[in-house]
Order: C-alpha cells, then structure tokens, then sequence
C-alpha cells in the first residue's frame, strides 16, 4: 500500500513537473503591430532573399499588421550602408531590427544607439562579435560545428594522403566568416586525422561574383600544388567553381584537378556537382533561419519574452527553442538552429525538386 502511494505521489509530482515545464514555453500572442525591419548583408543575394520568405511566412502567421521591411545596402558599400540603414531606423520609426552583420564591431555603437532608443535588435546569419547592442544571435548552426564539417569535406574529397588547400570567404569584417574559418583552423591543428591537409591561404572575395571568380583564378596561378578551394560563402563556391571550369581545370578527364567545396545553395550549384568542379558541400535553410529569426524578434518587441539564458519559446512549425549562453562570444546569448545537411550528386537532385536522371 505504501509503495502504491509513494507512486501515486510521484506520479502526481511529475506530472505537475510536466505542467510546469510546459507553462514555461512561451506561445506568441498574434495580431500584434511591430515595425520590424529585415537586414542582410547586402542587397541581391539569394539566400538572403529566401531568408525573406522565412520571415514573411512568419509574419503571416503571426498576423503582424505592420508589414515586414526588408533593406540592404549594395554590396560596393555594405558596412558603411548598413551602419547608416541601423542609425536612421531610430528616427523612422522601426522597432524591431533583425541584422545579418557585415560591419563586425564597427556597427556596435549604431545598435547600441537603437537598443537604448528602445528597439528590439536581433541578429542573425552573422553576429556583432562583442554582442554589444544586440539582444540574441539567431545561429544557423553551431559555428565551431561548422569550422568541423569543413575540415570534414576537405578531408573526403583530399583523401588521407591530404592536398593543399586555400579558403575563398565573403569579407575580412563577415564575423560568421571569421569565426568558421576560425574553428576550421583549430580543428586542423589539434586532430592528427587532418595533419596531411595543408591550408595555403585565405583570401576574399567581398560576396561578390566577378571577384570571387578573380580571385579564384588568382589562387590557381599564384598556387601551381593547389588541390581544392573551400568557400565558406555561397557567392563565392559558384564563383570560384566556375572560374576553374572555365579555365578547365576540374571535372572528369582532367589533370592536376582543383575542386571547390563549402557553404552553398543546392539551387545554384547543380551543374558544377554534376560536372565534378563541386563533389560535395554544405548548408542549412536559409527560410527556415529567417522564419525562426522573426519569431524571435516579434517575440522580443511584443514583451512575451525576454534576452535571457534558460526562456524557451515555441516558434510556430519549427518547434520549440530556447535562448542560451553563446559559447562562442563571451557575452552573447543566442537561439540556435541547425542542422546542417551535406549535398553531392546522390541527393542533390532532391534538393532542388528534381528526378536524378537515370
């Protein structure tokens, strides 16, 4: 008898737990107006611009009367322009800012600015590396996860026998960039399984094709051993892939071949799998990581939750989530998404809604 009330009240406390526990999951109350403003990198990217369906399906979901802004700057100006796109929505009357950072810590004090005015400042894709004036980071994925899967692909396509290889990133100031190629070189320093890979360089390409495609050549010439480009950037990998098709240099029959792999969008990289210029690569959801950035923010600016570790919350069909410390920045918090998923021709075709020809 006594065991079967010691079960009863332990039941009765779990369950009470369980109420507990889910009371603690914040639901966002719709139909509330916030001026919020969607900012990437720079204008004309499309992951940026599928970010902004994520965000958009989200906002419809969530009622938001107050229609979803989405601005940039061009990519010849893009850290003084979204400096400048930050300041300004003090005084027009945005409340709600959502930065993919280009500007590394040169755009702290403009966030700052708008944090104290009273706005919600989120970012994502790309932090501000000391967190000063921004409330969350939405992470696509775990970035030193990411520096491994790099190291990882580089491993497979070189082989145990290694190669040489130089990286192609966005710009000096991308702190995703920054903090992947970062984890990447840790990784190959302290795991003997990757001592064989050599990493030559890296350079930049600034997110932009015809420079990526140059200094992709730049890397063959200046480089005659070179095995593969990693590209952490998905303007960079097509650009520099079709730099070394052009110049015939990668694909099936070739000698002395030099490949790319890293961070790119299945859509825009196809023909470069198929030809072999790309054997493999990596990304995550770009709608997904806009979709889930909104949440957060509308979340944040209506006063549901607040920027501390331990608040969970439910973002619609992604699930539930919950704001930790960031391991990577000292005093950042951030929400964080994943996975990654890893492409080559035997599911690539999949991705892009396609049959894989027979």
């Amino acid at each position: 008898m006594k065991k079967v009330l010691v079960l009863l009240i332990l039941a009765s406390l779990l369950a009470m737990t369980s109420v507990a526990i889910a009371r603690d999951v914040v639901v966002a109350e719709p139909g509330q107006e916030v001026r919020m403003l969607l900012l990437p990198k720079f204008l004309g990217i499309l992951v940026f611009d599928e970010a902004n369906q994520g965000a958009l399906e989200a906002a419809a979901e969530l009622e938001n009367p107050a229609p979803l802004i989405f601005d940039g700057p061009t990519p010849e100006n893009s850290v003084a322009g979204q400096i400048e796109i930050v300041t300004n929505a003090v005084t027009q009357g945005i409340q709600a800012l959502m930065i993919s950072n280009n500007a590394g810590d040169q755009i702290a004090p403009a966030a700052q600015a708008a944090l104290d005015a009273g706005l919600t400042v989120v970012t994502w894709d790309s932090p501000i590396p000391s967190a000063v004036g921004e409330q969350v980071f939405v992470a696509q994925v775990d970035f030193n996860e990411t520096g491994k899967v790099l190291a990882d692909m580089a491993l497979s396509i070189l082989g145990e026998e290694g190669g040489q290889f130089a990286i192609l990133s966005a710009s000096p100031d991308a702190a995703n960039q920054n903090a992947w190629i970062a984890a990447m070189q840790e990784v190959l320093a302290s795991d003997p399984a990757y001592a064989n890979l050599e990493l030559l360089t890296i350079v930049y390409g600034n997110d932009q094709s015809e420079e990526s495609y140059n200094q992709a050549l730049g890397l063959v010439d200046a480089y005659p051993e070179l095995d593969l480009i990693v590209a952490p950037t998905s303007v960079g990998g097509p650009a520099a892939a079709k730099a070394l098709q052009d110049e015939g240099l990668c694909g099936e029959g070739t000698d002395n071949s030099v490949v790319v792999t890293g961070l790119m969008l299945p859509s825009e990289v196809l023909a470069y799998v198929e030809n072999g210029c790309i054997p493999e690569f990596a990304l995550w959801s770009f709608v997904d990581l806009g979709y889930l950035t909104y949440y957060v923010t509308y979340l944040l600016a209506t006063g549901a939750i607040e920027a501390e570790p331990g608040v969970m919350f439910e973002a619609g069909r992604m699930g539930t989530y919950e704001i930790t410390e960031d391991p990577t920045r000292e005093n950042g918090l951030r929400v964080l998404m994943g996975p990654f998923s890893i492409y080559n021709i035997e599911n690539i075709y999949a991705a892009v809604g396609m049959e894989a020809p027979e």
